[in-house]
C-alpha cells in the first residue's frame, strides 16, 4: 500500500474521521453477530432445531410402516 501524502491537517482530521467511524461500525458488527451467536444457542432454539429433525424421522418411520402395510 502506497502512504498517502497529506497537504493540510484538515485532510488528516478528515481521514481520522472516517477511519474512527469505520472503527465504530464494526465494533456495532462484532456486537450484533456477539448477540446473534449467544441467542442461537439459547435452549428453546437448541430444542427448535432437534425437535424439526425428530419431526422427519417419525414421518419417515410412520411412512415406512404404512408402505409395509400395502406392500
Amino acid at each position: 500500500m502506497i502512504p498517502k501524502k497529506y497537504t493540510s491537517f484538515k485532510e488528516i482530521d478528515q481521514d481520522l474521521k472516517i477511519l474512527k467511524l469505520q472503527q465504530d461500525i464494526e465494533r456495532e458488527n462484532l456486537k450484533l453477530n456477539f448477540n446473534n451467536t449467544k441467542a442461537s444457542f439459547y435452549p428453546t432454539n437448541l430444542l427448535g432445531g432437534i425437535g424439526g429433525v425428530i419431526q422427519k424421522f417419525i414421518i419417515s418411520f410412520v411412512a415406512g410402516k404404512v408402505m409395509k402395510k400395502f406392500s
